[in-house]
This record gives C-alpha cells, structure tokens and sequence, in this order.
C-alpha cells in the first residue's frame, strides 16, 4: 500500500480531505440533501438497492450522497453495511399477484383485463433535453398544475388496491404456456448470501445472482441475444411496478406478521416455442424482479433468465447468454470493480520482477543476433 512510502499516509488524508471537498462542490450553492436524493433521484435510489441487495431508500440515498453520484461505489457502501446487521428472520415469499400497482403493461395483447395501466415513466415521449429544469421549480405554485392532472392511483405509495389477473396465468389456463412448477421435493432455495456460488447452479440461485447484478452488464447480454446470440424471441407478456407487503411469523404468535412494503418491478418474459416428443409446443418464460422501478433491469433480468435454461429446454448452447458460468461469474459488478480497480494499488514489486526478466530475456535475444 501506499502507506509504506514515506509521507504516504499523510497524503492518504489529503487525498481522503479532497474528496470530501470536491463532493461539497461550491459552497456558495446549497447542499444536496439525502431527501432531496431520495425523492427526486428515486431510479438511482433503485439501482443502488438492487445491486446493494438491501431495501432501504434512506440509505441508498445517503450512499449515493457519499460516493458523489458513483452508483456502483454507492452500491458497495450498501452492500459492506447490509453485511453488518443481524438476520433476525426470514421473511415469507412476497407475493406479487396481490401488489398494488402504480404501472401494469403487456406488449401482448392490446387488450387485457384490468386495461394497461401506463404510470409513471418516460417511455411515450421524445428524449429532448427540458431546458425548463435549469430553472427553479420548486415553487409549489409551478407545481400545483401537474400535481392535479396526476391520477390519484399513480401516485407513489397509493396504487391499484386489487391487482388484476396476471396475463401470464391467462394463458397458462389454455395450455399455452409452460407451468411453473416447484423443484422434485421443493426444497428450500440456497442463499447466496450465505453460501458461495457453485455450478452449476439451480434457477433459484440463478435469480438470486442476477437480481442483484450489474444492470449494465445484464443489458449488454440481454441485448445479445436479441441480436441472435441465443436461440430465443421475447414478447413481454407483462410489467408490473408497484407495492408488496413483506411479512414474518413470529415464533411467539405462530402467524404471520406484516412488517411493511417494498416496491418492486416484475417482468414475466414470454419466449419462443418449445417442444418435445413428451410436450407439445408451448411459450416459454423468463423472469425478472428488481427492488424499485427497475424496468429495464428487470427486462434484462428476463432476457438472460431465459437464456440460461437452454440446458433445461434441451436448446444448444452457443451463445455467451446461455453459458452460466460465464454469466454468474461476471455479473456482480462489486467483485468486478474490485477486481479491475485493484490495478491502481502498488505493483511495484510485480512490475519490477517482469521488467528485470524483460531485460534478461532481450539481452539473450541480442546475444543471438549478434
């Protein structure tokens, strides 16, 4: 480390005193506030949280405040604090057929019951910059006008009270698409929390990893096999945004608790046909969950969960997608940061030693030539 250089801790604080610094900015400004981070830079927040694998805005927004907008550094600074609390449960499997939608699409069907319920997102305009933001908004006279035109059930925390019926289980009741069914025996999923990841590795284990990916790695695979890298043909049969209650039993009540809400993006994918002597053709799925509205995560997610069953639908695997190993083992990008970034630590010993075989090496070489 640099601390064994003379004067190098000393220029350790200096350089830790500079970042403080520089994350300030101009004092002449106000400061940014966590508030302020987390009710106006929600997607960030939501980012941050996933790749943390930690729900929790408030902290998600000061982490982001502390790594001066790094969401990857931000989701680090989560993730090392989520590994000092205690676990003091585990909380039953949510339920997101009963969440309380703030937006519910499907590129399926035109027509599907409960409508398509649009929310809050930015997919239906141009990609224009608003110069009007450089301007102060924050007056609630500017606001007043937007506010009233927002639809009550679209406001953040509100939501539809009755979700409708999933279009996934709509056709799965026609046979047309493959049924879920739970491993040989159930068994409990492993935790990837706890446990190091192995291969090959079940599904479960699979979304756990991918859930709390990188987002920009799992786009980029995604991306490839809609460009052919993998044998599939996505339709989104249906994304949800909205609420779920998390709950526990307590040992001491024997029921079940409920603890609070977590907002969460589910996308249920539809795929390609499948078939085999022993099923007849059907669509397949892939599935993807994320904390807060993570759409294009949770697409991404979908993509490349259904990538990875190749194997299990009895599909070639040729592409980088459907490899798991080569998938699982990259997409934390924590390990994937620290592994590159390490490159800046002293390899003065490492690079001295290849250098000195460097030289030795050329010497012989001329030695030959000459």
């Amino acid at each position: 480390m640099y601390v064994a250089v003379k004067g190098g801790e000393r220029a350790i604080d200096a350089a830790d005193q500079w970042v403080r610094t520089r994350r300030r900015g101009d004092r002449a400004l106000a400061e940014l506030t966590v508030a302020q981070i987390q009710a106006q830079l929600h997607r960030s927040v939501a980012r941050v949280m996933a790749e943390g694998a930690l729900f929790d805005p408030q902290l998600a927004a000061l982490a982001i405040k502390q790594a001066a907008g790094d969401l990857v550094e931000a989701a680090f600074l989560l993730r090392a604090y989520r590994t000092t609390l205690p676990r003091l449960a585990d909380s039953l499997p949510v339920d997101t057929a009963q969440m309380r939608i703030e937006r519910r699409i499907s590129a399926t069907f035109k027509e599907v019951p409960g409508g398509q319920i649009l929310g809050p997102t930015i997919d239906y305009g141009q990609r224009l910059l608003d110069f009007s933001l450089l301007e102060d908004e924050t007056s609630s006279d500017a606001l007043a006008p937007v506010a009233k035109s927002i639809p009550t059930r679209s406001i953040p925390g509100d939501g539809l009270a009755t979700a409708p019926p999933r279009v996934t289980e709509l056709m799965s009741r026609d046979g047309l698409l493959e049924a879920e069914q739970p491993a040989e025996g159930d068994p409990e999923p492993a935790d990837l929390t706890r446990e190091p990841l192995r291969f090959p590795a079940a599904r479960p284990l699979r979304l756990q990893a991918l859930a709390r990916g990188d987002e920009g790695y799992l786009l980029g695979l995604g991306y490839s096999t809609q460009r052919g890298y993998a044998h599939t043909h996505p339709f989104v049969g249906e994304l949800r945004v909205g609420r779920v209650e998390v709950s526990v039993v307590a040992p001491e009540l024997g029921f079940a608790v409920v603890l609070g809400e977590v907002e969460l993006t589910e996308c249920q994918m539809i795929n390609q046909f499948a078939g085999s002597d022993e099923a007849p053709p059907m669509f397949t799925r892939g599935y993807g969950l994320v904390f807060g509205q993570g759409e294009r995560k949770s697409i991404a997610m979908a993509l490349v969960d259904r990538a990875l069953r190749a194997t299990e639908l009895g599909e070639p695997e040729t592409a980088p997608a459907q490899d798991q190993e080569f998938v699982l083992s990259h997409c934390d990008n924590l390990e994937a940061s620290g592994f590159v970034q390490h490159l800046k630590l002293p390899h003065h010993v490492d690079f001295q030693s290849e250098l000195e075989l460097l030289r030795r090496l050329r010497a012989d070489h001329g030695a030959r030539e000459s």
